[in-house]
């Protein structure tokens, strides 16, 4: 004798005597159904022992069940750069407890790009989380044309229309600049995260205001921009030793930069935090791990990504609701470096 079939949609309609949409309907709460009808689908699919599926709920709500986390970025970075793990296990933590699927993309080129338009056009996810946002990076312009929902984990800049999770990147660098004064520190450089980005932007800003509230010159001679990558922090400290050599503590803009820079300096010889002190910003494994540990401003990356999930949620359930720009805060953690 064969297996017992698992009964489907159609079998349920059958069994009430109602067409598989009105099924859908009574499965997804929707107000569209004679009271008759609701109980008539209810009984059948407690008679056959029925459990719904997201292809049925689709047939009314035409959803997929599933959202996108894209991150224009290489392998090598996502692997490299703790900030990428962290935001990913925040969206898990956001997703636990829902049926929603989680489709991870990198965009590494225009075929990639182009592949991804086509993906978005057809509506194959409910909505958009998209990390590691550029100033002119297309793809938030078409997610608004296509008025599919989307939760930036950063914005392009301070104008961002679109829901968005950021940390205080201003206040942290500020705080970073502050405890290197308070050490008196005369020349302090800091090494960009890159310049298209307000991450990167933002972070540079909160040195210079720093500086200028304490009365000291902002001197652009210490200002070296780099991509976030150790090469990049190790490019950018041999660039800036050579313009500056007195210069005596540097605020790199992100762990992973300023284990680069701690890595050029003792090549060059010099002891940290004797000769020139060192920050960093994430607060990320790196930076317990770097010789000597390094002071690093506490960015919430896991919250970010546990928030921006939540708000699309959000905005998937209850379309046009109300936008989120959301600034979460920042904290110093001082060890050895400094």
């Amino acid at each position: 004798m064969g297996a017992t079939r698992r009964p489907t949609i159609k079998t349920v309609a059958a069994r009430a005597g109602v067409g598989r949409t009105t099924v859908s309907r009574v499965l997804n709460g929707s107000p569209l159904v004679s009271d008759e009808a609701r109980a008539a689908v209810q009984a059948a699919i407690t008679e056959l022992g029925y459990v719904p599926n997201s292809v049925a709920r689709s047939l009314v709500t035409s959803r997929t069940d599933s959202i996108a986390l894209v991150i224009p970025e290489s392998e090598s970075r996502l692997g490299s750069e703790p900030y990428f793990s962290a935001v990913i296990r925040g969206v898990s933590t956001g997703l636990a407890g829902t049926q929603i699927q989680l489709l991870l993309t990198l965009v590494r080129d225009q075929r990639e790009m182009d592949q991804l338009t086509r993906f978005l056009t057809a509506r194959r996810v409910d909505g958009v989380l998209l990390v590691s946002v550029h100033r002119d990076d297309p793809l938030p312009g078409l997610l608004e044309e296509l008025d599919l929902p989307t939760v930036l984990a950063g914005r392009r800049s301070a104008d961002e229309p679109l829901n968005h999770v950021h940390s205080d990147n201003v206040g942290g660098a500020s705080a970073a600049v502050r405890h290197l004064l308070e050490r008196d520190r005369r020349g302090i450089a800091t090494i960009t995260g890159p310049l298209d980005m307000d991450v990167g932007g933002s972070r540079l800003r909160g040195w210079r205001e720093a500086l200028r509230a304490a009365g000291r010159t902002v001197d652009e001679d210490l200002v070296a921009p780099a991509d976030f990558t150790e090469e990049g922090g190790r490019s950018a400290m041999r660039a800036l030793l050579e313009r500056r050599p007195d210069l005596d503590a540097v605020f790199a803009a992100s762990d992973v930069m300023a284990a680069g820079a701690l890595a050029e300096l003792r090549r060059h010889g010099r002891r940290v935090p004797d000769d020139v002190a060192v920050v960093g910003f994430d607060d990320s494994i790196v930076a317990r791990h770097t010789d000597p540990p390094l002071t690093s401003v506490r960015q919430p990356v896991e919250e970010i990504g546990r928030m921006i999930t939540e708000l699309l949620l959000e905005e998937i359930e209850k379309p046009g609701s109300a936008r989120h720009h959301v600034v979460l805060p920042t904290s110093l953690v001082v060890r050895d470096s400094t």
